[in-house]
């Protein structure tokens, strides 16, 4: 019997990977819209759907894409409710940004830039003036925040204009640098309870004529990486938050939009050697690679000196039929990190770009025991880590 001819990968051409609605309908589009619909000078209504409101609200539940919305009726059935609203009424989701990670998600709402210009660019990137890898989540190793992040939030440009400025949070991250970059500007509120950060955030809402209130609950993307998004812990979770939801819409004051919204979506990784690779385990990727960064579904990879296209060529051969894998170039002119590039941001992106399509993870088992062994993850340009909720409720 003949044997079969071996045959090349059929890569993942780049064009197929969903980019993310930068200027339109991305996370980095609904402050800068809010803030124009108050008439904060500089702004301008990207989100061409929404309607101004005097006071606005903005819930993010980390880790609640749109997905696990449709998802779950039976567990959130008032949040299941409003997906008519979402986006103006059209019944659409937004687009989180590349990669689909809270500190980039985060540092986009509340700069009102892409990450291709705040400068967050995943999980962890490159710091191009030591070398290092820099957790952009936890701020390690220190880095000025002013220097890595120089961009004014909408808080601190609304509250300069006026506007009545909030942020309802764990007490933990107010003085955070990621908070400090990201999210800053009028007053921090902390309260260890979801019940009382509702409560606060209605009342602050109700402080000013015009008001732009931000508020988190972070639990859902807890439990979703510890046991994963088909468990009864993060069912649980669902089903509290669909309770806080609920409790700020019933205290809406007049002239007031609640818009509940998230940073990203997640995905359940199986727990065998198909779907997850372990980069600390293969040979073949990790030659001719200096540091790993980004996580297990968009990956930053920095090759040694002179060894960027062999990389390159290595890491399409091996996983470019489950990953689209690109040059930073490549992934600058596909749009993944926003429409321009700051230059200081450039060296931040990996020389190769990996982001996944199939279910399947990248770990790190050896460098990355914590991020390797969790159940639910996200980063990537899927559907199900892309798509975030805009649900709106009025008053």
């Amino acid at each position: 019997m003949a044997q079969p001819a071996w045959q090349d990968p059929v890569l993942l051409p780049l064009d197929t990977a969903p980019v993310p609605e930068y200027g339109s309908g991305s996370l980095a589009d609904l402050l800068p819209t809010l803030a124009a619909g108050q008439e904060v000078p500089g702004f301008t209504a990207a989100i061409p759907e929404l309607t101004p409101a005097d006071r606005n609200c903005v819930f993010l539940i980390d880790g609640l894409g749109w997905e696990q919305i449709k998802a779950h009726a039976d567990e959130a059935p008032f949040l299941h409710s409003l997906l008519p609203t979402s986006r103006g009424g059209t019944g659409r989701p937004l687009t989180a940004g590349f990669p689909s990670t809270t500190a980039t998600s985060l540092a986009s709402v509340g700069t009102g830039l892409p990450p291709g210009e705040h400068g967050l660019p995943g999980y962890t990137a490159r710091n191009p003036e030591t070398g290092e890898l820099m957790n952009q989540l936890r701020w390690k190793p220190w880095t000025a925040p002013k220097v890595w992040q120089p961009y004014p939030t909408v808080f601190q440009l609304a509250d300069a204009a006026g506007v009545h400025t909030a942020q309802v949070s764990a007490p933990t991250f107010e003085q955070t640098p990621l908070t400090k970059v990201a999210l800053s500007g009028g007053s921090f509120l902390g309260r260890l309870s979801g019940e009382d950060r509702m409560d606060v955030a209605a009342q602050r809402l109700a402080a000013g004529d015009r008001s732009l209130v931000y508020t988190y609950y972070s639990e859902v993307d807890g439990k979703g990486h510890r046991f994963g998004t088909d468990s009864d812990a993060w069912r649980g979770q669902l089903m509290y938050v669909d309770g806080l939801a609920r409790r700020l819409a019933e205290q809406l004051p007049p002239r007031s939009a609640l818009y509940i919204t998230a940073d990203h979506g997640m995905i359940d990784i199986p727990f065998d050697e198909q779907s997850r690779i372990d980069f600390d385990e293969d040979w073949e990727l990790r030659a001719g690679v200096a540091l790993l960064g980004g996580e297990g579904r968009a990956r930053h990879v920095y090759a040694v000196p002179g060894a960027e296209a062999d990389v390159l060529t290595v890491w399409r051969e091996v996983l470019g039929e489950q990953f689209w894998v690109a040059s930073r170039d490549e992934a600058i002119a596909a749009g993944w990190f926003g429409p321009t590039i700051d230059e200081r941001v450039y060296g931040r992106i990996g020389d190769v770009v990996a982001a996944a399509h199939d279910d399947v993870i990248i770990t790190a088992s050896v460098n990355e025991p914590h991020e390797s062994a969790m159940a639910g993850v996200h980063g990537s340009l899927t559907p199900v880590e892309q798509l975030v909720p805009l649900l709106e409720v009025r008053s």
